[in-house]
């Protein structure tokens, strides 16, 4: 009996390749890829001021060109390639390799193509994820140095040393299942820090910033929800029911946490904010991406609870109660809404992972095994040890960010300016790029008073009439 001709062997499609894998994992990077362009770029040029609309999006969307190229040539060996450091990998353009691309990867039953495209869309967000401390006031020919450079000595070390099976921290035991370190947390702290050596934005943006758009502002916000699914169900590098749990955890955990917000918004401030439930949505993805595929649902949820209102009361309370945090200029809160969130999240993992689900994920490893479960079956120090470990991995991330985002900025000063000048930022969009997003009314002009409104048309009728 002759098989399928869709499960016939070929040159196309060799006996070592699962096509269901290979094909959910090219769409989980689709969706990955759909997060940024054009879900950031749509909520980076809605959720700022309406003469910031072109700018912000366009770094966006510049960073993600900007960081495939740089990914093909050097980025991805250098993340997952051979070892030239504990922490590091050996640059080579192995990505435009042809042969390379075609074989097997390092990890899954597809060709090394797939894993290139599908590191890339992480790699790419996570620039665009600082760009979000930094808007309203970058010059963007310090942008165009500072993804490239970033990517290179930054991103690169956190990736290689907690994912890659050659990094120390991975080989140490450190869980982070789809990037609650190597994602969030680095990009966390790394647009606090850049946005300490750029400097604020003008006293006038600063006390006022009001979205130009919400519905857009949600729209793009929900491609970014929605893309989560291949985010975090990608991660297990398989259509796998380790896959299927990971994606139910994300849903749950980020639709408890939106809601956290949303009552603490409502009970301190009286209103319901529709930019604060974005901003809780953003946490509660962020908190279970190191976790997703390792905790139970009911862990989610409580994972969802304390995301929803640790972050809350960081950037609500503490930041504004800190001498230095007051100092920077965050534009969206970056810090606390991945730096904080991730943080959280990579030490539940250490205290919340199932022994099945880690097992399902990691192999057969007895050293991953959450505090939780840990005690419960009389293994404290073990537990104690993977919390131990998941601090380890913040430290790490937090001090490679600071230093290298730090060397980067003030590098790129000695050739560009970091800041715009004061005449640029009164402007926007108009003096940097020579564009506006909408051409219709003045900034702070609302409908009915532009040329466009009822008001005006009803002055314009009664002069006509006395005339």
């Amino acid at each position: 009996m002759s098989l399928p001709s869709s499960l016939t062997i070929s040159e196309a499609s060799p006996e070592w390749l699962n096509k269901g894998d290979n094909s959910w994992q090219l769409t989980a990077a689709a969706m990955v890829g759909l997060q940024s362009v054009p879900g950031l770029v749509i909520l980076y040029g809605s959720i700022v001021k309406k003469k910031w609309a072109v700018n912000s999006a366009f770094m966006a969307l510049y960073a993600f060109s900007a960081v495939l190229v740089c990914w093909c040539l050097w980025g991805f060996s250098m993340a997952f390639g051979e070892e030239m450091l504990p922490f590091w990998g050996r640059p080579s353009a192995v990505a435009l390799d042809q042969a390379q691309l075609l074989a097997p990867g390092f990890a899954g039953m597809y060709p090394a193509a797939t894993l290139v495209f599908f590191q890339f869309v992480f790699a790419a967000i996570t620039p665009i994820l600082i760009a979000g401390s930094l808007l309203g006031r970058m010059n963007f020919k310090a942008w165009m140095l500072f993804v490239p450079l970033w990517l290179t000595f930054s991103y690169t070390v956190g990736a290689f040393s907690l994912w890659s099976p050659n990094g120390f921290l991975f080989k140490a035991g450190v869980m982070d299942f789809a990037g609650g370190y190597v994602i969030h947390l680095s990009s966390g702290v790394a647009g606090l820090t850049a946005a300490y050596w750029v400097g604020p934005r003008i006293g006038k943006d600063k006390e006022r910033f009001p979205p130009n758009n919400i519905l857009l502002t949600l729209a793009g916000a929900g491609l970014l929800w929605m893309g989560w699914t291949g985010f975090n169900g990608g991660a297990p590098y398989s259509a796998n029911i380790d896959a299927s749990i990971a994606i139910l955890n994300t849903h749950l955990c980020t639709a408890t946490s939106l809601l956290m917000w949303l009552c603490l918004d409502m009970f301190v401030f009286t209103k319901p904010s529709v930019i604060g439930a974005v901003q809780g949505m953003i946490t509660g993805l962020v908190c279970i991406t190191p976790a997703a595929g390792l905790v139970q649902p009911w862990a989610a949820i409580l994972m969802g609870l304390l995301s929803g209102s640790i972050p809350w009361f960081t950037m609500m309370i503490l930041h504004k109660r800190t001498p230095f945090l007051r100092t920077i200029d965050d534009t969206l809160a970056v810090f606390h809404t991945h730096g904080v969130a991730g943080s959280l999240g990579g030490i539940l993992t250490g205290v919340l992972s199932e022994p099945r689900l880690n097992r399902l994920f990691f192999g057969d490893d007895p050293r991953y095994v959450s505090l939780a479960y840990a005690i419960k079956d009389g293994r404290a120090s073990a537990g104690f040890r993977q919390v131990g470990m998941q601090l380890a991995g913040i430290a790490f991330v937090l001090a490679v960010n600071v230093v290298v985002t730090s060397v980067i900025c003030l590098l790129i000063r000695l050739l560009v300016p970091l800041r715009l000048t004061e005449e640029k930022m009164l402007v926007g969009d108009d003096a940097i790029h020579g564009e506006d997003a909408y051409a219709v009314w003045a900034d702070g002009e609302t409908y009915d008073k532009s040329v466009h409104g009822l008001e005006y048309f009803a002055a314009t009728s009664a002069d006509c009439e006395m005339a």
